[in-house]
């Protein structure tokens, strides 16, 4: 990339020489004499003059060439001390980075050592308050150990004169022991009779309760009483029309049974005098048989009735149908 750069920065340098450069000189140089003079010497000016700009050409392309190395060892050290300068000026950022965080952290610990004092200094001060107020205990409580002595000395006899215990703590675990059991026997206590009243109260009200219940239904067994008295009165009404009722139906059932067999004699009777051939009917179709029987009677009176009164004449069908009726009133006690 650098010799290239170099190469177009040459070939501009030489463009911008020779353009200025030979036409100064072509307008210096004196007339041809081109005309006068023979083919080779003009050739061997023409080499000379190729020659000699060949030099020059050499000559500014070595000076070139040394300027431009010139200027490649300058751009070398001018980027060396441009790597440096980043460097140090890092370097130096860094430092004074590092010198702020210092700084921050110093202050950050000298805030925190003066808010420790201050901290201190009040509990130093709440501290000396607190010494005071116990050594005033202190002086409170050697003046009570002095004032119950007498106590630990009371303690100290009980327990040479007793022969349960041996030490004073343990007459103090003993009583406190006892009273801790008084206490729990008269929470007990106090309990067992809340519970009792509590008893009472409900017993007076179940009572009352029951007594109001009782009363309900004792009324209404009054009620029933009566209600079953009226039923025993109605059963007792009941009894004696369904007895009539059957004695009724026991006595028309009877009658009834009469009535089919005069009624099947009769019929048996007369069916063996007809002349004429009924035909069977069955035993138990009265109301067929009656009918036979009014008609073989029909039959009998036109055939007697010639010369009897016209009194005579309706006596049979009259009991016919006297008979008749009486069976059809009889016919529904018989289905019951």
């Amino acid at each position: 990339m650098d010799n290239k750069k170099a190469a177009e920065d040459l070939t501009d340098y030489f463009k911008t020489y020779f353009g200025n450069n030979l036409q100064k000189e072509l307008l210096k140089a004196p007339p041809s004499t081109d005309y006068v003079l023979a083919p080779t010497t003009h050739l061997i000016r023409k080499r000379r003059e190729e020659l000699d700009i060949h030099k020059a050409m050499e000559a500014l392309q070595e000076d070139f060439a040394m300027t431009l190395m010139a200027q490649r060892v300058r751009d070398k050290e001018l980027k060396e001390r441009e790597v440096k300068l980043k460097e140090y000026l890092r370097n130096f950022n860094a430092f004074l980075q590092e010198n702020k965080l210092k700084n921050v952290r110093a202050l950050k610990i000298a805030v925190k050592e003066r808010e420790l004092a201050r901290q201190k200094a009040g509990n130093l001060l709440i501290l000396k308050q607190e010494l005071k107020a116990l050594t005033k205990e202190r002086v409170k409580i050697a003046a009570l150990v002095e004032k119950h002595e007498i106590y630990s000395r009371f303690l100290d006899k009980v327990v040479k004169a007793s022969k349960q215990f041996q030490e004073a703590w343990q007459v103090m675990s003993r009583v406190d022991t006892l009273v801790q059991t008084r206490e729990e026997l008269l929470t007990s206590i106090k309990q067992n009779q809340e519970c009792c009243e509590t008893v009472r109260t409900q017993l007076t009200q179940y009572l009352e309760q029951n007594e109001d219940r009782l009363l309900h239904y004792n009324n209404r067994l009054a009620k029933l009483h009566r209600i079953l008295d009226r039923v025993h009165s109605e059963t007792m009404l009941w009894e004696s029309r369904w007895a009539h009722i059957q004695n009724t139906a026991t006595t028309k059932t009877m009658l009834l049974a009469t009535i089919k067999m005069a009624t099947v004699n009769l019929y048996q009777t007369t069916n063996k005098k007809a002349q004429d051939g009924w035909g069977e009917v069955a035993l138990k179709d009265t109301l067929k048989q009656l009918d036979k029987v009014q008609k073989f009677l029909s039959n009998l009176h036109l055939y007697l009735g010639e010369g009897q009164p016209s009194t005579n004449k309706s006596t049979f069908p009259t009991l016919t149908h006297l008979t008749l009726n009486h069976i059809h009133t009889l016919k529904p006690l018989t289905k019951d």
